[in-house]
């Protein structure tokens, strides 16, 4: 019996792909799939897939032409496959001729050509780009600029901002820019909002009030009634409200909180972590201080994310330490937050005037997860044991900082009319609740 291996993502199922599985069951006797994983199609840049996994392994498997159906998870699996399948033909489709004739010293390697004009990248391309446009004063503005553009089906077409000596030189080519926030929403589809924390609020409420999808950097507000008023009013104009925490769409991330929460440490009792990086307050012109973000703003929300979803915001009771640069107490250097739950604690520390070793450590009954610096935009993590013997090393691609794949839910959100964000409406509000005492001075002890 001769054995046929191809393999492919087959998202969004269609005439070439099918024509291309027939071609490749004619070749032999017994055809085996293999159906690319989640993980490993980005990290082969492939982040918009429209469907899961699950869904790509049953439209391959209602063709028919399948005879046994495998997922393709990691680099190198090809040879491993050959061997263990005893595969004698090796397939794929002729626009990656070169690309596999290593595997000839295992098997025969057959070239297809594919059906002309017909693609799941080209489908995708087909639906209305999504026109999306970028609101603040933050360098940030230019990595979301370059990360939509590794996404099918969102094109950054404007940018407002009160200060555009931020913007680089390709926004001039990648956006129109605005003098007006009104106007520039009265011409597009979407918006990111990345401007100060104070101006959230506003800015959100008219994006929806337009019947605009809105995607808003962490913290949405810094009241958690005003948050809660807004995704009741996305709720009621059925656009997408979905916060942005970059660090929770990153993989090697929902991977460390997926094992923390199956019991691979124990029982969770401590989280700690840390963000840090350095501003000298004293040296920002008053006028430009206004747009500054305070260390509990730019770090805060990525700092509890972690706290929050592993321990619930349900805590008994937290203490507020801080030190300030200003006379008004509005700009922290550095911030410490513990937070005594029923039955476990936590610490996250977070500063632009002070420098600290931004890692994260998840310590439970067996064991403890280990992130190094910086923690947030990770590919590595380790669990350690009391056995060193035991520990383990975990690695994943990130590629953007987890931007690209934040814009991909964002955009899967709209495309099905269901907030599908990583971070749950409980996290959200929670993040809210804190800033909201910090902004009232709640629970806190200032330090000079």
């Amino acid at each position: 019996m001769k054995k046929v291996i191809t393999y492919g993502t087959y998202d969004l199922l269609h005439f070439g792909h099918i024509r291309l599985l027939k071609r490749a069951k004619a070749l032999g006797d017994y055809l085996i799939v293999g159906v690319t994983s989640d993980d490993f199609d980005k990290s082969r840049g492939k982040i918009n897939v429209q469907q899961s996994l699950m869904e790509r392994i049953a439209a391959v498997k209602a063709t028919g032409i399948a005879d046994e159906i495998i997922v393709e998870e990691y680099e190198g699996q090809k040879i491993d496959d050959i061997r263990k399948y005893d595969v004698d033909i090796f397939t794929v489709g002729s626009d990656w001729i070169g690309k596999f004739d290593y595997l000839n010293e295992y098997c025969e390697v057959v070239y297809l050509s594919r059906t002309e004009g017909v693609s799941s990248s080209e489908l995708r391309e087909q639906k209305n780009e999504l026109k999306l446009g970028l609101v603040g004063e933050s360098s940030l503005l230019n990595k979301i600029g370059k990360e939509s553009s590794f996404v099918n089906g969102i094109k950054v077409t404007a940018v407002y901002t009160e200060d555009k000596s931020l913007l680089k030189e390709e926004f001039s080519d990648l956006a129109d820019e605005h003098s007006d926030y009104d106007d520039m929403l009265s011409k597009i589809d979407a918006v990111y909002i990345v401007s100060h924390p104070g101006k959230h609020y506003i800015q959100i409420k008219k994006a929806l009030q337009q019947n605009k999808h809105v995607i808003c950097e962490s913290p949405v507000t810094l009241d958690p009634e005003q948050t809660e008023e807004l995704f009741q009013l996305a709720k009621e104009k059925e656009c997408v409200l979905m916060e942005g925490i970059k660090t929770a769409f990153s993989t090697a991330y929902t991977r460390l909180i997926l094992m923390a929460k199956s019991g691979k440490i124990g029982k969770i009792i401590s989280v700690d972590s840390t963000c840090t990086s350095l501003v000298d307050y004293s040296a920002i012109e008053e006028k430009n201080r206004k747009n500054i973000w305070n260390s509990i703003c730019a770090w805060g929300p990525t700092a509890m994310l972690p706290v929050f979803q592993l321990l619930g915001t349900n805590y008994s009771c937290k203490h507020i330490i801080s030190s300030f640069a200003d006379e008004r107490k509005t700009f922290d250097n550095f911030t410490k937050i513990d937070f005594v739950y029923p039955d476990s604690v936590a610490t996250i520390k977070v500063a632009k005037g002070v420098k600290s070793e931004g890692e994260l450590i998840i310590s439970g009954t067996k064991g403890y997860i280990y992130v190094p610096a910086p923690w947030w935009k990770t590919d590595y993590f380790e669990i350690r044991y009391e056995n060193p013997a035991e520990n383990k090393r975990y690695f994943y691609q990130l590629d953007g900082e987890g931007i690209r794949y934040e814009l991909v839910t964002f955009l899967k959100s709209i495309e099905f009319n269901k907030n599908l964000s990583y971070i749950s409406s409980a996290v959200t509000s929670g993040i809210a609740g804190v800033m909201s005492d910090f902004e009232k001075h709640d629970d806190m002890v200032i330090i000079e």
